[in-house]
């Protein structure tokens, strides 16, 4: 249970290194990662979302996300499935974010 923890851990830091190309905060902090999830034989699955349905980036960014995680040690597949229910808005955005686009 303990390696899962740590997986996760690795991929929400590896997902704070990826950004919107139109917005200066990474996608974990925006709130456009809903779940990760690692199951038992180290699969990983992604729940995330776009500001928008057309957002200029919805091809590469999931692409990207899923690239980035696969790259971590001791995964096996990684599973990234694009959702937009909830939608997203501002509110799903950590304080940071808030912070760093003059929302606070």
């Amino acid at each position: 249970m303990i390696k899962k923890e740590i997986l996760r851990d690795a991929i929400i830091e590896t997902v704070k290194t990826i950004f919107d190309t139109e917005i200066p905060v990474n996608i974990y902090e925006l709130g456009l990662i809903y779940e990760i999830k690692v199951d038992n034989d180290f699969n990983v699955h992604i729940l995330m979302t776009l500001t928008s349905p057309n957002c200029p980036v919805a091809e590469s960014l999931p692409t990207e996300v899923k690239e980035k995680v696969q790259n971590i040690r001791g995964l096996n597949e990684v599973e990234v499935k694009v959702i937009f229910e909830p939608s997203w808005d501002k509110s799903m955005m950590s304080e940071e974010a808030l912070l760093e686009l003059g929302f606070l």
